[in-house]
This record gives structure tokens, C-alpha cells and sequence, in this order.
């Protein structure tokens, strides 16, 4: 956890922002024998994206790889912020938040590696995957039980919309009518 930790305020997220490879996948990148390149991503963390941006929450993806698996999983869950080929992820993580005029602690920023530190430790929420590095998890507020590319960004979003009251409303459409006596 945080060595400075205090607990954040969920209620003040207006933003998740996720890193790719390691977050949104298990940090396998298959190179297919005509170069193009394939990835693995959990519909467990699309369906919670789609959930999340329903509950009126802005979501983006912050890579520093340039993919084009990437570019497509954003335009399928309608991601308007997908940041790749990003070495340094905090100035641009920083800049997006300017654009939308929000600040540090209205962003949750999920990650794995050494490059996700300073973004981690930036945000309102900061957030290591199950299988991140040490040092990032000793700095994030939020540990997730799932690794990267197997439910950890739903996990993410499951917890801050129900510590915040939103989680029943969403899940009112897939319940069944309550039986009368």
C-alpha cells in the first residue's frame, strides 16, 4: 500500500484511466507469422468499461505501445481517449486531465509496471493489477485479487461504483422482478 497513504475520496472519480498490456491483458503480445499482432482481452472488464461509462464516468486507455489490437478494443467499448506509442505516461496523463478540466483526485489510473508508477502515485485513486510489479503495488492505494487481462479492471470499477452507491441502479436491468406473495 501507499506509504503516504490516506484513503481517497471514490466519490470524486470522475475518470479511470488504464493502462494496456499487463492491465487490460495478461501481458502476452502474440506476434502472428505475418507480423500483425494479437491480444487477449477480458469481456469481464469490457462489460464493467460499458457499466462504468453508463453510471455517466469517462473512461480512457494510456499505452505506450502503439497497437492496433488497442486502437480497435477502444473503438469497440468507445473509448474517446486512447493514448499509445506513450513513453511517459504522467505529462500525458496530466495534459488529458487539463483537456477535461479535471484534477488529480477525480482520476483512478490502473497499472502494472515501473512506467504506471508515476501516473499511479499522481492519481486521486491509483491502482495495481494482482500480478504488478512490487514497487507498484507497494505504492497504490488499491491492490486488485485478479491479474491484469482477467477481470481486474472490472474488479476496479465494481469496487468504486459500489463504495460510491451507483453499483444496485446499474445492476437493476439484469436483476428479475421481485416475486410478490
Amino acid at each position: 500500500m501507499r506509504i503516504d497513504f490516506t484513503m481517497p475520496n471514490l466519490a470524486d472519480i470522475q475518470m479511470l484511466v488504464m493502462d494496456v498490456d499487463g492491465v487490460l491483458t495478461d501481458t502476452a503480445i502474440i506476434i502472428n507469422a505475418d507480423g500483425s499482432e494479437s491480444k487477449v482481452f477480458s469481456s469481464l472488464d469490457g462489460h464493467g468499461i460499458r457499466m462504468w461509462q453508463r453510471a455517466g464516468l469517462k473512461a480512457a486507455f494510456l499505452s505506450g505501445r502503439e497497437s492496433e489490437p488497442t486502437a480497435r478494443r477502444a473503438a469497440q467499448l468507445d473509448i474517446e481517449y486512447c493514448i499509445q506509442d506513450c513513453h511517459n505516461k504522467l505529462p500525458a496523463l496530466k495534459e488529458l486531465a487539463e483537456k477535461l478540466d479535471l484534477k488529480a483526485q477525480q482520476i483512478a489510473f490502473i497499472g502494472d509496471d515501473l512506467t504506471d508508477l508515476p501516473s499511479i502515485r499522481y492519481a486521486g485513486f491509483g491502482v495495481a493489477v494482482a500480478n504488478a510489479v512490487d514497487e507498484v503495488k507497494q505504492y497504490a492505494d488499491y491492490v486488485t485479487t485478479r491479474p491484469g487481462g482477467r477481470g481486474a479492471v472490472r474488479e476496479v470499477i465494481e469496487y468504486i461504483l459500489k463504495n460510491t452507491g451507483k453499483w444496485q441502479e446499474l445492476i437493476a436491468r439484469y436483476l428479475p422482478p421481485s416475486k410478490k406473495s
